[in-house]
């Protein structure tokens, strides 16, 4: 079975900085893009940053680029997001996701929460 596990999900103030992790176990993941989704409550879920293990390219949602860096090591399965400058919008659960060759996102873990206070 494959699992993803995330943490480093906090309270912070806004304009402050947190560092999320996440490790999946189960399988080897060396083909397919592996990073971080969000969703709040009553919104759609939406892309946050991945990282392509093929080749090392990064994405990163409009949102957040400039504050936030993903990065991760293929060999341990895992992602980092070093996310600074945190908004109040930035509050939602993160959720750390693997996408197969193709770009659809095939599994997904429990989520790390993030609140940004005022």
């Amino acid at each position: 079975q494959v699992q993803l596990l995330e943490s480093g999900g906090g309270l912070v103030q806004a304009g402050g900085s947190l560092r999320l992790s996440c490790a999946a176990s189960g399988r080897s993941f060396s083909s397919a893009d592996m990073g971080w989704l969000r969703q709040a409550p009553g919104k759609e879920r939406e892309f946050v940053a991945a990282i392509r293990w093929s080749s090392g390219r990064t994405f990163y949602a409009d949102s957040v680029k400039g504050r936030f860096t993903i990065s991760g090591d293929n060999a341990k399965n895992t992602v980092n997001l070093q996310m600074t400058s945190l908004k109040p919008e930035d509050a939602a659960r993160y959720i750390c996701a693997i996408a197969m060759t193709g770009g659809t996102y095939n599994y997904w873990g429990q989520g790390t929460q993030v609140t940004v206070s005022s």
